[in-house]
């Protein structure tokens, strides 16, 4: 047979796979975690709250508009007798509010600190706090530092950033330390044609004069605070812990050269033999009730959880007097927030999120 002869050999056979060639793409896998049952009816409900938004706020300020036509046509009728104005009189009375003068810094510092469960009960003290300046009769300056990873993350995902609108209050991503050295765009940069009248001997006096008046509260300082003075600044550390890190605010302040205090506890609840560390809104209420009657005795009584006291649920010794312990409970266990500030929404808290025995450094 000739080799003209011979069956051509098809060309179109499979080459050997060479060095280069890639195994075929395997098709796309859903990696994403399935949702707990729990988990998966709270994001169901945050989608219902979030799309009823606009229906809910219109009927809310209808509601208001109709209950204000109301009363003017009462009031025109003549219907409306002296006692109704006397109350609406008093109720706005009862609106107005002094500003003690004093500040209060939140420092939240310590992000990569905790847990996100200890950052999602943090940010629930923080709208504790927030709601207890806002309805207290001498509210302070309110300022939030260090805003920043996931306590940020968590505070705009709850209400659309809700807190952004929080009335007289501020967000800084920058430290604490900004109250001292803070200074504008023109002070840091300026214009090289301006005579320079700078004294390099007195550069730090005004920076120093502030820190002066600056106070880190910690339960691991030696100084009792006494009395509040309006024109200082008074820092709560922002931290969940379960009192895991000793002296972290203590040291913080020292490094900054800042002065430290510790509510007196100690001198007026002899009776509270557990640990005299607090969340965020409790330092802060007790604050806020010490401003409004000076008296240390009945401002910690009165915001610090009764089952942190001697005999629980039992007549308990302040000020050398048996007294019965109150039925409110400040803390968190079994309350829920309401999920507006200001007719804007803060956020959807959770029991589970708000974490009964969680304390900060206060």
């Amino acid at each position: 047979m000739n080799a003209s002869d011979q069956p051509a050999i098809s060309q179109a056979a499979s080459p050997t796979p060479g060095p280069t060639d890639q195994p075929p793409a395997l098709p796309p896998t859903d990696t994403t975690p399935a949702l707990s049952k729990k988990a998966a009816k709270r994001a169901a409900k945050e989608q219902r709250y979030a799309a009823n938004k606009l229906e809910r706020r219109a009927r809310e300020k209808e509601a208001k508009k109709a209950k204000k036509r109301i009363q003017a046509e009462k009031r025109a009728a003549g219907e409306l007798d002296e006692d109704g104005d006397d109350q609406e009189q008093a109720r706005k009375q009862k609106r107005r509010k002094l500003e003690f003068g004093a500040r209060v810094v939140v420092d939240l510092g310590f992000d990569d600190l905790m847990s996100p469960k200890e950052v999602k009960s943090l940010t629930s003290q923080l709208a504790y706090t927030y709601s207890s300046n806002k309805h207290a009769s001498f509210p302070f300056e309110l300022l939030f530092t260090s805003l920043n990873g996931q306590t940020k993350e968590r505070m705009e995902s709850l209400g659309d950033s809700g807190h952004i609108r929080w009335t007289k209050t501020e967000w800084w991503q920058e430290g604490f330390e900004r109250l001292w050295s803070g200074h504008s765009a023109a002070d840091q940069n300026p214009s090289a044609d301006a005579p320079s009248t700078a004294n390099p001997e007195n550069a730090q006096g005004p920076a120093d004069a502030i820190r002066q008046k600056v106070v880190y509260l910690t339960a691991d300082s030696e100084e009792e605070l006494t009395v509040l003075s309006a024109d200082e600044t008074y820092i709560i550390g922002g931290i969940v812990d379960h009192n895991r890190y000793k002296n972290l605010c203590l040291n913080k302040a020292k490094e900054h050269g800042i002065r430290t205090a510790k509510l007196p506890i100690g001198s007026y609840l002899a009776s509270m033999p557990t640990r005299k560390v607090l969340t965020v809104n409790q330092c802060f209420e007790i604050l806020i009730k010490w401003v409004e009657t000076r008296d240390w005795e009945e401002s910690l009584y009165s915001v610090i959880p009764q089952r942190k006291f001697a005999g629980a649920g039992k007549p308990i010794l302040v000020g050398g007097s048996l007294v019965e312990p109150a039925e409110k409970d400040d803390d968190f266990e079994g309350e829920e927030l309401d999920g507006t500030v200001e007719g804007e929404p803060v956020a959807e808290l959770e029991k589970e999120e708000m974490g009964g025995n969680d304390s900060s450094q206060c």
